[in-house]
This record gives C-alpha cells, sequence and structure tokens, in this order.
C-alpha cells in the first residue's frame, strides 16, 4: 500500500481530514526508506503519534522533498531583515524609550511598562487569526502589511510623545499589529524550505531580530540625544519602510497550502502540548523583564544613561548571538532539550547574577547570558513546534502556542514595575530591584520544569536527542 492511501485511510478513520494542513503531494515511498527515517525518530512514543497521527506524518513525508539550500536561503535571510525591523522596534528596545519617557516625567515604570508590554500581546493575542491571514493573502502580501504597519506605527508615534494615551495607541496597538504579521511570517516559512537544517535556519531568522534590537538600541539612544525622543521615532519608520519592504518582497511560499481549520482542538488532547503551552505562557513573564529594565536599573546604582544604552544593545547582540547557537544546538542536541538549556540559564542568571550585579562589569556579564538564553529560546520554540507536531501544521500549532503568550506578555514587565514600586521604586536602590529579579527567576524556573516533565513524557534518557 503507498503511503497516500495509508494516510487518507487513517484520515478517513479517525475523522480528521479537515485538520491536514498541508498540500504536499506525498509520494510513495520504499518500505526500507520509511524504516530508515523512522529510526531517526528514536523515541517510541514518537511513532506511535505517527501512526494515528496523519499530518505528523504528512510533515515527515513533505519533509524529504523540501530544498534545503539553494534559493531557500535567499528567503531566509530576506526574513531576517523582517526580523531586524519588527523585533528592533518591538519590546527588546522598549528600554530605552521608556528610559527617555520617565526622564521626562510622562508616566510612571509601570505603565510605561504596560505600554511596552502591548505590542507583543497583540502579537500573542493575533497569532491564531494571522495564521489563517497568511494562508488567505500569501507570505508575501502579509510580509509586505506588517512592514508598512510598523513603519507608519513608528511614524505616528512620534507625533504622541506627550500622551500616555497616544502611546498606548501608537507605539502599543500599532506597532503590535505589524509585529503579530510579521512574526508568524518569519517564524512559519523556514519549514516550509528546510528539514535537516531547520534549527540554523530559524536561527538566523532569529539573530536577524537579535541583531535589529542591539543594532537600534545604540541607534535609538544616538537619535533621542541629538533630536529627542520624537524624530527618534520617525527617523525609525522611515528606516523601516525603505529597508524593510525589498526583503518583504522577497519572501514567498514554496507551496500554496490550503485552507485549514481554525483551531486543532485534537491538539490539546495531547499532554506534551499542553505541557510546552503551558511552559510557554509561564516563560514570557520573565522574559521581558531584563530588556525592560535594564537601562533603568542602570541609571539607578549611577551609570549614565548612554551605559544603559549599551548594556541593552550588549543584552540583544548576545540575544542575536544566542539565537544561531540555538539554531545549532537544536539541529544537534534536539530542540526541547535546547530550550530547556536556555530556561535553566535564563533562570540561574536572574536568580544569582543579576542580585549580585552592582557594578558594571558583573551587569555586563548577566546581560550576555541572560541576552543568550533568552535569544536561543524564542529561536528554537518553532523548530521545536515543527518537529514534535509536524512541518504541515507548524502555523496552526505555533499560533496556539504563542497565543498563550499573551498574558505574560502583558503582565510580565508590569508586575516587575509594580513590585519595584512597592519597595520604594528606583530611589531605593538594589534593594527594590531584587523582589522582581526573584519574581522573574522563580517564574523561569517553573516553565523549565513543565518543559522538563514533557521531556521525560517522550524519553527518560538523558543523552536522548530530543
Amino acid at each position: 500500500m503507498s503511503r497516500t492511501t495509508q494516510i487518507t485511510s487513517l484520515s478517513r478513520d479517525h475523522d480528521l481530514e479537515s485538520s491536514v494542513t498541508t498540500s504536499i503531494q506525498l509520494q510513495s515511498f520504499p518500505q526500507s526508506e520509511i524504516q530508515q527515517r523512522d529510526t531517526h525518530r528514536h523515541e517510541a512514543s514518537d511513532r506511535e503519534l505517527s501512526d494515528i497521527d496523519p499530518v505528523l506524518e504528512a510533515s515527515r513525508a513533505a519533509d524529504n522533498d523540501v530544498p534545503d539550500g539553494g534559493y531557500a536561503w535567499v528567503v531566509i535571510f530576506a526574513s531576517a531583515i523582517v526580523c531586524f525591523w519588527f523585533t528592533g522596534n518591538g519590546n527588546y528596545t522598549w528600554g530605552v524609550i521608556q528610559n527617555a519617557l520617565l526622564e521626562q516625567k510622562l508616566a510612571s515604570a509601570a505603565t510605561l511598562s504596560f505600554i511596552g508590554s502591548l505590542s507583543p500581546t497583540i502579537m500573542a493575542a493575533l497569532a491564531i487569526i494571522n495564521a489563517r491571514v497568511i494562508r488567505w493573502l500569501g507570505i508575501r502580501v502579509s510580509a509586505i502589511l506588517g512592514i508598512v504597519l510598523l513603519g507608519v506605527a513608528q511614524l505616528t508615534s512620534g507625533s504622541s510623545t506627550h500622551s500616555v494615551a497616544g502611546q498606548f495607541i501608537t507605539r502599543g496597538v500599532g506597532v503590535g499589529l505589524g509585529m503579530s504579521l510579521c512574526f508568524m511570517v518569519t517564524s512559519t516559512i523556514p519549514a516550509q524550505y528546510f528539514s535537516r537544517k531547520r534549527g540554523l535556519a530559524n536561527g538566523i531568522v532569529s539573530a536577524g531580530g537579535g541583531l535589529g534590537a542591539a543594532v537600534l538600541s545604540y541607534v535609538l539612544d544616538a537619535l533621542i540625544q541629538r533630536f529627542g525622543v520624537q524624530w527618534a521615532y520617525r527617523i525609525v519608520g522611515i528606516m523601516t519602510l525603505v529597508t524593510g519592504l525589498p526583503a518583504a518582497w522577497i519572501m514567498k511560499e514554496r507551496t500554496t497550502l490550503p485552507r485549514a481549520s481554525f483551531i486543532e482542538w485534537r491538539l490539546f488532547k495531547d499532554l506534551k502540548f499542553v505541557l510546552i503551552f503551558v511552559a510557554g505562557a509561564i516563560a514570557t513573564f520573565p522574559l521581558l523583564v531584563p530588556a525592560f529594565f535594564l537601562p533603568f536599573y542602570s541609571t539607578s546604582i549611577k551609570l549614565p544613561s548612554s551605559t544603559g544604552a549599551a548594556l541593552l544593545s550588549g543584552y540583544n547582540f548576545s540575544s542575536a548571538v544566542g539565537r544561531i547557537l540555538g539554531g545549532f544546538c537544536s539541529d544537534n542536541l534536539g530542540p526541547l532539550n535546547t530550550l530547556i538549556i536556555s530556561l535553566i540559564l535564563s533562570a540561574v542568571s536572574m536568580l544569582a547574577l543579576w542580585p549580585a550585579s552592582t557594578t558594571l562589569i558583573p551587569l555586563a556579564f548577566f546581560a550576555i547570558i541572560n541576552g543568550a538564553s533568552n535569544g536561543m529560546y524564542f529561536a528554537t520554540v518553532p523548530t521545536a513546534v515543527g518537529n514534535i507536531f509536524g512541518s504541515a501544521r507548524v502555523s496552526v500549532a505555533l499560533g496556539m502556542i504563542v497565543t498563550g503568550w499573551g498574558a505574560g506578555y502583558l503582565m510580565g514587565a508590569p508586575i516587575a514595575g509594580y513590585i519595584l514600586d512597592e519597595h520604594g521604586g528606583s530611589d531605593a536602590g538594589l534593594k527594590a530591584f531584587r523582589p522582581a529579579m526573584f519574581y522573574a527567576g522563580s517564574l523561569a524556573m517553573g516553565a523549565t520544569g513543565f518543559l522538563i516533565l514533557m521531556r521525560s513524557r517522550i524519553s527518560s534518557s538523558l543523552l536522548a536527542k530530543l
């Protein structure tokens, strides 16, 4: 019996035809080739899932036909440029702008943290919807629309720097809409072009975001010092449109995917999906705290604002390196193992390194370690989702998981801001920051526990590549 016939039969038997999310036509494969491919799926639970899940089996068959190179690298580097701008315009550089708005007394640290948190929250909240939008409009049009929204939002943010409500609408909502489209486009397209090198491809795309955050941290601080916050916004908005639109035009699908179910509720019957969903929902609470508060914290220990911007830039550059490292580790150690390592590093750095960082050198060391672990985490999630649940459903599954990040994006950094205010604010010195540090570190450790439990459900071997 051909592989196509087996998959069709399974779909009919389990009434799952509506949830199959790939249009790649599967060809017949010799049984020996199927068995050889299955030997690389070393865990029994994974093989059992393939027996009952036609989408996962279709994904594995389709992965044999992806180019893994050639023009695929052009698409990946174009995606990295788009990622450069949506990450650089997003939450990782908000700390520089937040510090400038704090100095002009626009609002409290907690309120400004809400503004910075709103854009990634919208990105998460619209993930499932944008997975459908991308199928409707296509990769190219969706990427172009996302870049236009980002650029226009930055331009209009420059005219609302004296209004909290204006910043919520332009910098919060406007940037969030653009980020959401760009994120889903750049997170799902590598799975169409890569299989063996999927982790590296995702790492390169994600590293573009880390590099964008690092460069724009410096650029924004320099522009703010010379021209003020208003023109800093506008100049970056123009740069986004001029360089982002050509890159978005290059991006395109390798295959046209048919309409699929809006949400695959059946995934919640899989304990592994539930565990990675919960782990991601918890992990997003602490992951943005250092990015938001590094400039603010450095000022509180009497370092100049330029040093705070440099620390944030170093944090973001380390994030870029961590994203590439995460891709390499995903391909060699396994994406799930890499996720666990990244969260352990994040938790330990916030619980042990940050509270002891009272001078520049240890604070810089913390920024490097935490930035790298942060980047490693975000670069690895799409690879883990594609490998565990199937590349054919990566847009739907990833959209569902990212939607669960919304609460953490919205409340994670503001909770840290409220904890800081309750303990005397930045004027109270290091003592006031420590409870917020412990809050962030403990949540990162808690998220790690869920991933370790998920790993134990798949394999009890510590050396298994998962």
